[in-house]
């Protein structure tokens, strides 16, 4: 056999070679998705189920029990603000009923200890030093009128809301998952509230306004409140449990984010900064933009939004509809902003209408 004829075998070999690997490693990446597509199928399954039990003790705000289902498919924390009675509390017991996790409530007033929420060191002639575990240790907990307490008992659930776990004297306790906080806000007062703290207001994933229902929706809701009924009476069931959960919020973490999407959130976000070069009509209103973690949240929480959504991938709108939920609590307004009484959601409209889709 001459050179020739071998050099073009040996070739041939090469192109050969190349062929089922390239055709081997698309098979793989089509089986890959495939999987992910079934499982997103079923997860999107179980979400409806969850949202199905719901539906029988919360009527209306299904927005906000969507925007409740991202954080926790996120394990983010959650703030709530609006007017008394609208459901938050019911809203919270529903998910952690119909999830089968523990809930726990904590009324947040002015005399509140840290020690109330994270728990504490006692003693006794017969065992010593041991640890009092205070009600944070639960997987769903509502921090009910948050703004009540001072910065003290806030500066208790940074660690919490961020780490997931607590220490308490000597020892660090990690908390069980799925856990979420859920705090809710009273608008209208302004009297025996504190302003929130930057940092722990930086750890809610989302903060979620919520709305009176509508007059049809309250007709119904006038026969089946809480006030006449018992929590127990709505017949809730547990349709999943904890290990689902996790299962899921491992598979939001698959869900593929192209680099241009990724660009988007971005330029999005540093839009937020007084250093940005996007000049838009409400830019001379912002004192302090959103920090890396505004980016880190959008980015997970449209991966949850798009599984929702039954897709494996992000796309520009998934973006768009978690925007701002993540930025309206991290934009800071300065005082020209505060006195012609301007609204962070208007800003955040006008980024995204500004900040071009990739």
């Amino acid at each position: 056999m001459t050179k020739k004829k071998v050099s073009k075998k040996k070739k041939t070999e090469k192109v050969t070679k190349r062929k089922k690997t390239s055709s081997g490693k698309s098979r793989f990446n089509s089986s890959k998705k495939v999987n992910i597509e079934k499982q997103i199928e079923k997860s999107v399954s179980t979400i409806s189920k969850i949202k199905g039990e719901i539906r029988k003790a919360v009527i209306g705000q299904d927005k906000v029990v969507n925007e409740l289902m991202i954080c926790i498919l996120c394990s983010g924390n959650a703030l709530l603000e609006g007017v008394p009675g609208i459901a938050k509390t019911l809203i919270m017991k529903s998910f952690a009923t119909a999830i089968g996790c523990d809930s726990k409530r904590i009324q947040f007033t002015a005399d509140l200890l840290p020690t109330d929420i994270t728990g504490f060191v006692a003693y006794s002639r017969e065992k010593g030093f041991f640890v009092v575990k205070g009600p944070i240790f639960s997987n769903f907990v509502l921090a009910d009128e948050i703004n009540r307490a001072p910065p003290k008992v806030q500066s208790a659930l940074i660690e919490v809301m961020q780490e997931k776990q607590v220490t308490i004297g000597k020892k660090t306790f990690f908390l069980k998952e799925p856990f979420i906080v859920i705090a809710t806000e009273n608008p209208l007062e302004n009297r025996g509230v504190y302003k929130l703290p930057e940092a722990q207001i930086d750890r809610f994933l989302f903060k979620i306004m919520v709305d009176y229902p509508t007059s049809y929706e309250e007709s119904f809701i006038i026969d089946t409140n809480v006030t006449l009924r018992k929590f127990e009476d709505y017949g809730l069931k547990a349709v999943t449990n904890a290990k689902e959960i996790i299962k899921i919020q491992n598979l939001v973490k698959e869900i593929f984010v192209h680099d241009k999407i990724k660009d988007y959130i971005i330029r999005i976000v540093e839009a937020t900064r007084p250093r940005s070069k996007t000049k838009f009509k409400s830019f001379k209103y912002i004192a302090w933009g959103a920090s890396p973690r505004a980016s880190i949240n959008i980015y997970y929480a449209a991966r949850a939004n798009a599984l929702l959504n039954r897709r494996s991938f992000v796309t520009p709108q998934d973006i768009k509809d978690v925007a701002s939920n993540v930025l309206r609590h991290r934009i800071l307004l300065n005082y020209q902003g505060q006195i012609d009484n301007v609204s962070t959601d208007d800003i955040v409209k006008e980024i995204l209408e500004k900040i071009k889709v990739p």
